[in-house]
């Protein structure tokens, strides 16, 4: 079954049949039909596309997708594939209620200090500023950067009569340097670090590289070392 990496069950489409509703996974390369679900007869037209970075390069580049970014504005400002269309699914949660500068301030001091992500909330507007730019007919490649909130938004476009629609399985982080034409001041595949988790990193190469030099004037100044290791005073 090559071709298919992973799906969401939330995202797959269903066709009656004598009463019943039969489970249908759309993948490159044909369908799957699943066992009836034992609730009344209806119908979805969903057929989202789970596809890899180099499968989602063809569909531009051959099948005429447009490519929609649907991470935050911090993220896509980072980095982001050039020409691709942007609606966040999230944006910014600038509400004053108590409620919200509690769960505020903690975000804060969690996530956004260490990943730098922003306190968000659900974007209202998204289906419709996506229907203000392309019609329900349009071929639609929706990114962000691990892969949920683009098949979140796959859902939401799915309801609202959008029928071709694929994702890059895992989001962004596993589109390697190259495969997009990308505009920004990183990487796509990091677009998602920041934060105290960067800074990390570099302290811990700066550790690394201290302590091996460390280690190589002991092997090769054995008798100077001990000499430095003489004048600092024991406890």
């Amino acid at each position: 079954m090559a071709g298919i990496s992973c799906y969401s069950p939330s995202l797959l489409s269903s066709r009656s049949n004598l009463g019943s509703s039969l489970l249908v996974v759309k993948y490159r390369g044909g369908i799957v039909t699943g066992k009836p679900l034992r609730r009344s007869a209806f119908e979805i037209k969903a057929e989202v596309e789970f596809v890899n970075a180099d499968e989602a390069k063809k569909l531009v580049a051959v099948e005429g997708y447009a490519v929609l970014d649907v991470r935050d504005k911090t993220q896509f400002e980072r980095a982001h594939i050039k020409n691709c269309y942007h609606v966040p699914l999230f944006i910014e949660n600038t509400d004053n209620d108590l409620g919200t500068i509690v769960k505020r301030q903690l975000h804060n001091n969690f996530s956004g200090l260490f990943y730098g992500l922003p306190f968000t909330k659900p974007n209202p507007e998204f289906v419709q500023s996506v229907k203000s730019q392309f019609s329900p007919e349009s071929k639609l490649l929706l990114v962000c950067q691990e892969g949920l909130r683009s098949a979140a938004a796959a859902q939401r476009l799915d309801e609202a009569g959008y029928d071709n629609i694929a994702c890059i399985t895992s989001g962004l982080q596993t589109v390697k340097p190259g495969t997009f034409d990308s505009v920004g001041s990183k990487e796509l595949q990091d677009a998602g670090k920041a934060g105290l988790v960067t800074i990390q990193g570099k302290i811990s190469a700066v550790l690394g590289t201290v302590l091996i030099c460390a280690l190589l004037f002991i092997t090769l100044f054995p008798d100077q070392a001990e000499q430095i290791l003489a004048l600092v005073p024991s406890s």
